[in-house]
């Protein structure tokens, strides 16, 4: 499994971004993918998670309100809106599937695999 993150880029603050997660190879054998992030000089944190089947979701405390996650099965696609951004957005976005041992539900990075390259998302307050 491959899974590649794109549609990083500048945006001011209150500004929207749409992210997208691209996956391919055996996608069937993970149920769920996530979105992370990672700041400079900080741990890599959990953004939100959606299973490919039924759609469910969960997301951090810190961006309820604000980012969406969605699919698109048919393109093996995940996607991450973000509107209302902050300065404290700012990071590099990472998508990863889920591991098969790993609890719906979960915000560790451990419990993740496959992690795509990478895109950096840059809010300028």
């Amino acid at each position: 499994v491959q899974l590649q993150a794109s549609g990083g880029g500048l945006v001011q603050a209150g500004g929207s971004l749409r992210l997208s997660c691209a996956a391919s190879g055996r996608t069937f054998s993970s149920n769920a993918v996530g979105w992370f992030r990672q700041a400079p000089g900080k741990a890599r944190e959990f953004v939100a998670a959606m299973k490919w089947i039924g759609g469910h979701t969960y997301y951090a405390d810190s961006v309820k309100g604000r980012i969406t996650i969605s699919r698109n099965n048919a393109k093996d696609t995940v996607y991450l809106q973000m509107n209302s951004l902050k300065a404290e957005d700012t990071a590099v976005y990472y998508c990863a599937a889920l591991r098969g041992s790993a609890a719906w539900g979960t915000k560790s990075p451990t419990d993740y695999k496959y992690w795509g390259q990478g895109t950096l998302v840059t809010v300028s307050s």
